[in-house]
């Protein structure tokens, strides 16, 4: 028998930094130790590292056959540098915010080895340092605090392997009583910290000596179950589904489980709706919320129209002379009918006129002096209908005048929006949330025409919006299905027509002119070598486009050698291949140069979900990125990066309400579970000039053939009746 290898330790400063993984803490790095002149490379897991840090670790000296000999630790600590040259490296490194390698000599000169206990028991001191202004010291003390803080949960968290890249939000979330809040209920991560599961918080709870049958991890995992449920677009769950879920997820009998159902409903955090035949359990918010969306155009019906007095008829004939179009019938049917409704609905899908119709409805209300608010979910969207309309557009959020300090809306039922008319747009995007805040706004007075396509994919958030208000037939719907002359030219179009009706789009043959064509390929790696040529050189030269700013690649899904992962980290060595300055945060490389995306509502900053931005600068000094959104300069701190993505390629749930110049879509079996009608018909109508379909045939025939998952729970059609 081989005796076990006798263990040594290392101590050293850091001094470079190889790779550092912030998800699991796996990190290779270069040590310089004392009295040795080479570096020494350590591979180990630490949750944070700085350069300049002191390290000690324990472990073997292995001989790889590439990288000679290397220490693999099995245990690593790293605290505050020990020696004046580790000091400086660590405050030039960037790792506090406002210091600099300049700053950093100059503190050093003047407290010396002092200087961490200055910046942790009196930071007033630093004052005392000629020429630095209050403001810079604020900016060093809050970093220092923020830094020490983040290190804390990062070492609470790796206690229980989770990975350091959630200690960030976890700070932002809680502050400072983060940990104390995590070891009194662990399970509070999952509802408050996006990527924290159930699972991970469960690990928690049972370290921490939560039973595993007790009512709060049972609670728990049922309210778990609804927000997964929520992320499918549900807006609760019949209670036998519920059940079974609780039972296959927390393991425990099924009498414990109705147990802590009957709980929820006797304290009011669930809720049981009234109808019968489909009954579903609420969490209250969600409850409340769809009542209230029903009650408040019930009322808003009610009353006169703000446009009483307009011949309707004549109007309409005015505006067609104005703006120089003949209507067709189906079209002038349904502005009449808007005009005579308080609420509205018109839906249909590409080129049949809703553009047209909503431009002609706006010009036929001019000589009413009315005053009219125009809306659609994102940017783009916003920007397509204010360039349609001739008219200015908002967001829904900048219509409501977002409250960064409370995370909520300034227009509410006490301040209402100041129009007769609101025209929404792409209503087939807003959730059950955002459709509360809007119609809580809308004045008594004032009349609502929503505008949408409902066979496109529904919201991302809960709820079916649109498709409960056509079904309710609470209100007047106008279904536009007459694709007209100059659209038929399109065969993005008629494909995205075919394709809704459950057929082939059309495929040009060699020669054929098109604006839609499909480009076969025999597996994932022929369609990312076949898109990198598409970008390179075949798009560019033949329709003049930018590639860069013109073209979007629209996956599917996120996973596979397809999906946006995979196509980001190609597309962004493509695109962005010697960038001035480049970082690594949250396990993606963010350049100078980068096309990317915010993926989470912020509110202080106004920028959305789904937003496409580039990044203008970096500064790690200061610990600062900025990234142009539409013209506006966009200032991020490091840390905030967990709500940015590359976004050479996003899914195709992100594009919607979007509008690009050229779509590609990769279309390929490894996508079979999210391969569906609904989706392909989305991704294909995103595009503008030009829409490449590349892939398998096979592949788009399963989207085409396959079954429809489109059932949400919800009761806001039960209402509206």
């Amino acid at each position: 028998m081989t005796p076990p290898e006798k263990k040594e330790q290392l101590q050293g400063t850091v001094e470079r930094i190889t790779y550092h993984n912030s998800e699991n803490g796996f990190c290779v790095l270069q040590v310089r130790r004392q009295g040795q002149k080479n570096m020494t490379p350590v591979i180990g897991s630490l949750p944070s590292v700085e350069i300049g840090e002191h390290l000690r670790a324990e472990g073997l000296w292995k001989l790889h056959k590439n990288h000679g000999l290397q220490f693999q630790a099995d245990t690593i600590e790293a605290s505050q540098p020990k020696n004046m040259r580790g000091m400086e490296k660590y405050l030039s490194s960037g790792a506090l915010r406002g210091i600099g390698p300049a700053f950093a000599k100059k503190i050093l000169s003047h407290f010396g080895q002092d200087i961490f206990e200055v910046l942790e028991k009196s930071p007033h001191r630093l004052a005392s340092i000629p020429g630095i202004g209050e403001k810079k010291i604020a900016t060093v003390i809050k970093s220092w605090d923020t830094q020490r803080c983040i290190r804390d949960i990062m070492l609470f968290l790796h206690e229980y392997q989770i990975g350091p890249s959630h200690a960030v939000r976890i700070h932002k979330t809680y502050g400072k009583q983060a940990i104390d809040i995590i070891r009194d209920n662990p399970y509070t991560l999952v509802q408050d910290i996006r990527g924290i599961g159930f699972k991970t918080a469960d690990q928690i709870a049972q370290k921490i000596g939560i039973a595993h049958d007790s009512p709060q991890r049972i609670r728990a995992g049922l309210f778990h179950a609804l927000l997964e449920a929520r992320d499918d677009g549900h807006c609760g769950l019949p209670e036998d589904i519920l059940a079974d879920i609780g039972q296959a997820k927390l393991e425990v009998d099924d009498e414990k489980i109705r147990q802590a159902i009957d709980h929820a409903l006797k304290s009011g955090d669930l809720i049981l709706t009234e109808e019968k035949e489909t009954a579903i359990l609420m969490v209250s918010p969600f409850y409340y919320m769809e009542r209230a969306v029903a009650e408040r155009l019930k009322t808003l019906e009610k009353g006169d129209l703000p446009w009483k007095d307009l011949n309707i008829e004549e109007a309409v004939e005015k505006a067609q002379e104005k703006i120089h179009i003949t209507l067709a019938d189906s079209q002038k049917k349904a502005i009449l009918g808007a005009l005579q409704s308080k609420i509205s609905v018109i839906t249909g899908g590409p080129g049949v006129g809703k553009t047209t119709i909503v431009r002609t409805l706006l010009q036929a209300l001019r000589e009413a002096n009315l005053k009219f608010s125009l809306s659609a979910p994102t940017g783009r969207a916003a920007k397509r209908l204010s360039e349609s309309t001739r008219c200015p557009a908002k967001t829904i959020h900048r219509l409501l005048e977002v409250n960064p300090a409370g995370g909520g809306f300034t227009r509410n039922e006490d301040k209402p929006l100041k129009c007769d008319l609101l025209i929404l747009d792409e209503v087939s995007m807003v959730d059950l949330p955002l459709m509360n805040s809007l119609v809580k706004a809308i004045p008594p007075h004032a009349a609502l025409i929503l505008v949408g396509d409902v066979d496109q994919l529904p919201s991302v958030g809960p709820g079916k919006i649109l498709q409960d208000l056509i079904e309710s037939e609470a209100f007047p719907v106008f279904r536009l299905t007459e694709v007209f002359r100059q659209a038929k030219r399109s065969n993005i179009i008629r494909s995205a027509h075919n394709i809704n009706q459950g057929f082939f789009p059309h495929i040009p043959e060699k020669g054929e002119k098109s604006d839609l064509y499909f480009i076969a390929a025999d597996d994932s790696e022929d369609v990312n070598h076949k898109i990198i040529y598409l970008i390179e050189k075949r798009i560019p030269q033949i329709f003049q486009v930018d590639a860069k700013t013109d073209i979007q690649i629209l996956c599917p899904m996120n996973r596979g050698t397809c999906g946006t992962k995979a196509l980001n980290y190609l597309l962004q060595s493509h695109f962005n291949p010697s960038p001035q300055k480049m970082i690594e945060r949250f396990g993606w490389k963010y350049a100078i140069g980068d096309k990317v995306m915010q993926i989470q509502n912020d509110y202080d900053k106004d920028v959305f979900n789904g937003d496409i931005g580039y990044i203008k600068d970096i500064d790690i000094e200061e610990d600062n990125l900025i990234i142009t959104f539409d013209h506006t300069d966009v200032s991020y701190t490091l840390g905030e990066l967990d709500n940015v993505v590359p976004a050479y390629a996003i899914t195709i749930h992100k594009s919607q309400g979007s509008e690009y110049p050229v779509v590609i879509l990769p279309i390929v079996t490894q996508h079979f579970p999210m391969l569906k009608k609904k989706l392909l018909y989305t991704g294909v109508t995103r595009g503008k000039k030009l829409v490449i379909l590349i892939g398998q045939k096979k592949a788009l025939a399963m989207a085409l053939k396959a079954k429809e998952q489109n059932h949400r729970w919800t009761n806001l059609q039960f209402w509206l009746k």
